[in-house]
């Protein structure tokens, strides 16, 4: 109960850094691509939201759309929301959700977590904003990484020990691969970095083309 309690404090920060982050951006920043594979900006904020604007009727109702292809369900309804909403709206419904308590089907209030920290990291980085995740909150996820979250999201880190330059962390053994520890984590989560982010000779293994 205190790790969920605290979980939810850090959730509710971020959600609303973020949404002062996304009311500052240009229009033209929206339907720029993420680094979520497919979704633009837009696509992605209204994703971050959907666990709290849609009832539980809702959701299943969507699902039965999708012939139970969550993946398939939950890229519908960024699609549809995103073009749907104007952008001040998309912002407005992580702001307005920031104390809601929804969390994934797995994972608990960390995956909560884990999930506002990697969306929002798959826009500032692919848009090139200098936002950096607060400390607290990256420890408590990079804490999380276990081999099977690894498998889950296709990462195969096999013979490369990721390692932080600002943070005194590492995971894994072999070849060091060096970045910022926020890169890193998006990198656990099947995220390819923009060229220049990663260093080390297996860095290019994780580095979009």
């Amino acid at each position: 109960m205190a790790n969920t309690t605290s979980h939810q404090a850090l959730i509710a920060a971020e959600r609303q850094e973020l949404a002062d982050l996304l009311d500052g951006l240009r229009d033209d920043q929206w339907n720029e691509p993420s680094l979520c594979a497919g979704w633009r900006v837009r696509e992605v904020v209204a994703h971050m939201s959907m666990g709290f604007r849609l009832s539980l009727p809702a959701t299943l109702a969507e699902l039965v759309k999708a012939r139970g292809n969550l993946h398939r369900m939950t890229d519908r309804v960024a699609r549809r929301d995103g073009a749907a909403h104007s952008t001040a709206r998309l912002a407005a419904f992580l702001r307005d959700g920031a104390h809601h308590p929804w969390t994934p089907p797995v994972g608990g209030s960390a995956a909560a977590l884990g999930h506002d920290v990697v969306h929002g990291l798959d826009i500032t980085v692919a848009l090139g904003l200098d936002r950096r995740v607060p400390e607290d909150r990256l420890r408590v996820l990079l804490a999380g990484i276990r081999p099977s979250g690894l498998r889950f999201f296709g990462v195969d880190i096999d013979g490369v020990r990721l390692c932080a330059d600002d943070l005194d962390w590492s995971y894994g053994s072999g070849s060091p691969v060096h970045g910022t520890a926020q890169d890193l984590l998006l990198l656990t989560f099947g995220r390819r970095l923009p060229p220049g982010r990663l260093h080390g000779p297996r860095a290019p293994r994780f580095t979009a083309a």
